[in-house]
């Protein structure tokens, strides 16, 4: 029936699949770029010394033409103070010319200090940028950065070789049978002659590989999700935003149980699939 468990865990693991693999997808671009020194933009100090001397430069011209603008306020307030009112005709035109030009004059200062302003702006945001790509390159050449350099290597291959793989899967209509730690396990015995419980250590393993995808994907998950609702919440819609992010929670979580049988043994994988139903 449509209210029956496999109908709904089917139209809720469809959103939550989605949203695992755009995530996944993102991750997959976004962490050899964070970690691996070859996306790194070669970044001196003579550059970071340049961009911020061109920085302070334009603060000091924004300061400079705030000023003009400031003195020429008050002069004409002390001139609307000091002055009576011109009286006659002649007067008022010579009074109205006046503050045109004037005012003309406030206006083209105003719109070059706007300007500035907004160079400012991106000229702050480029030298930031440059310092957080500093710190990135010497963060590279320590003992841990050459480890996550390495690891963006491993992974951008292991990602190459997974959509090569599930392509296949996909257009052959495969299923795998045996989950990676009992075939790590079987290839581990067979090809280096080391001999221990196959069986035994592969639901060990399997549970405590499991455990680690889930924690450390929901981890992700909530990290990103946190980054994007910092930006878009507001008073008003704080609570909406609480409400979608439980409802993509348990979307997630439900996707993550689905898409988590392939890497279970067949009896452990049998049971999930008799509960939430031949999906």
């Amino acid at each position: 029936g449509i209210l029956s468990i496999e109908q709904l865990i089917s139209r809720v693991g469809v959103i939550g699949v989605t949203l695992m693999a755009l995530l996944s997808g993102f991750g997959a671009v976004n962490c050899p770029y964070t970690y691996m020194s070859y996306f790194l933009r070669n970044v001196t100090d003579a550059d970071i010394l340049a961009l911020e001397r061109r920085l302070l430069q334009t603060m000091d011209m924004i300061v400079s033409k705030k000023k003009r603008i400031a003195v020429a306020h008050r002069t004409m307030f002390q001139r609307g103070e000091v002055h009576n009112k011109p009286t006659g005709f002649w007067g008022m035109i010579k009074s109205v010319t006046t503050s045109v030009a004037g005012s003309e004059n406030l206006s083209l200062i105003q719109q070059e200090v706007d300007a500035l302003e907004e160079l400012s702006r991106q000229l702050f945001l480029e030298t930031a940028d440059l310092h957080a790509t500093k710190e990135r390159i010497e963060y590279s050449k320590t003992f841990q950065g050459k480890y996550f350099n390495f690891l963006g290597y491993f992974f951008s291959i292991y990602c190459v070789w997974k959509i090569f793989m599930a392509t296949i899967n996909i257009v052959f209509d495969r299923v795998g049978k045996t989950d990676p730690v009992t075939r790590g396990i079987e290839i581990t015995v067979n090809y280096l002659g080391i001999q221990f419980d196959v069986k035994f250590w592969s639901q060990h393993i399997s549970f405590i590989l499991v455990g680690i995808i889930i924690v450390t994907s929901i981890r992700g998950l909530l990290i990103t999700l946190t980054k994007f609702f910092y930006a878009i919440s507001s008073s008003k819609s704080s609570n909406v935003i609480v409400l979608l992010l439980a409802q993509i929670m348990g979307m997630y979580f439900v996707s993550s149980v689905l898409l988590i049988r392939m890497s279970m043994p067949p009896e452990y994988r049998t049971i999930i699939t008799e509960v939430l139903g031949e999906l």
